[in-house]
């Protein structure tokens, strides 16, 4: 199989962006028929644009994949392992025709290119909703999972969703929980399975190099999860920042956030330049860093999120504000 990271840059839609806009991958340019899907079978190893890579290892001998497929296929309405392509919704977000499908039985990643060396970007969110095949086992069971609710419908049943964020230094930055399926409301007119895409903020993680999905259930069995391991994504947006890490969390500070005319930025007498960007990554504000506490205008902004870098001989640091 050839390396994890070889990227077709034409692999996915960017979509072109403004300022104060997020960048958005969507999976359309992929796959031009409907009703098909790609599992790695190329050998490619991943797929991915020029700032995320989301890998994929494909078996030749049990023609099995595990990571990340796209896929095109509309079926809501067929059960069991031979429907582990199609998304439950039937289509992408808003109707359109391509989205991506994450199967494992350990947590799939997507990460940053480790060839994007000018830039770094910052996941916003995504759209997730549930995968056909998971979906109707969890509605009606099957010959290896259970029905959520059970007879009854008592049954405090969950499929979860949890995102980590990890650093450049392997550290979790912060979570995300996502419930896929939740069966533990008191009032059963309450329990749900999404069947819809649903937009999932993922701004806490901040900074990270990659992005671990752990799926777990309260069906597991003498194999672990009993509910198939499958989600569906799409429409993945991203901010831009040129950096690679933030070596200076613990010695910088910024406020007032959210800011109208001015932001002090409290940072280690090491610092040399203060950076805004926009959140499409462009370059708005060169300052230089004076003492330990530099005050930097805004006031001219826009109102809108950006970012800013504080940079120094000991690293950099990044930060999202908002200027009202």
């Amino acid at each position: 199989m050839r390396t994890l990271y070889t990227l077709i840059l034409s692999t996915f839609c960017i979509v072109a962006t403004t300022a104060q806009q997020d960048q958005v991958i969507t999976f359309e340019n992929q796959i031009s028929e409907l009703d098909t899907f790609l599992n790695g079978s190329d050998g490619v190893g991943s797929f991915g644009d020029m700032w995320w890579v989301l890998p994929n290892d494909y078996n030749e001998d049990f023609m099995s994949w595990t990571g990340w497929a796209i896929s095109t296929k509309t079926d809501t309405e067929t059960p069991g392992f031979n429907n582990q392509y199609s998304a439950i919704t039937g289509s992408g977000v808003d109707g359109s025709q391509a989205y991506a499908v994450s199967y494992h039985f350990v947590p799939n990643t997507m990460m940053v290119n480790p060839d994007a060396v000018d830039a770094a970007p910052i996941l916003t969110g995504a759209y997730i909703t549930n995968a056909t095949y998971p979906y109707l086992s969890m509605r009606d069971g099957d010959a290896f999972a259970k029905k959520f609710g059970g007879a009854s419908g008592d049954d405090p049943d969950f499929f979860l969703l949890t995102a980590y964020g990890y650093n450049f230094s392997g550290e979790v930055t912060d979570s995300v929980e996502f419930y896929l399926a939740d069966y533990r409301f008191e009032d059963n007119s309450q329990d749900y399975i999404v069947d819809e895409w649903t937009w999932v903020d993922l701004s806490a993680l901040g900074f990270v190099q990659r992005v671990e999905f752990v799926l777990t259930s309260t069906d597991v069995g003498m194999f672990g999860v009993n509910t198939p391991t499958y989600f569906c994504i799409d429409n993945i947006t991203y901010d831009l920042v040129t950096s690679t890490d933030n070596e200076l969390t613990d010695q910088v500070s910024v406020y007032p956030n959210p800011a109208t005319d001015m932001l002090t930025v409290e940072h280690p007498g090491t610092a040399s330049t203060i950076h805004i960007y926009d959140t499409a990554g462009r370059l708005l504000q060169l300052n230089v860093a004076t003492g330990e506490s530099t005050d930097v205008q805004v006031s001219d902004l826009p109102s809108g999120s950006y970012l800013i870098m504080v940079r120094g001989s000991e690293g950099s640091y990044v930060q999202r504000f908002v200027r009202l």
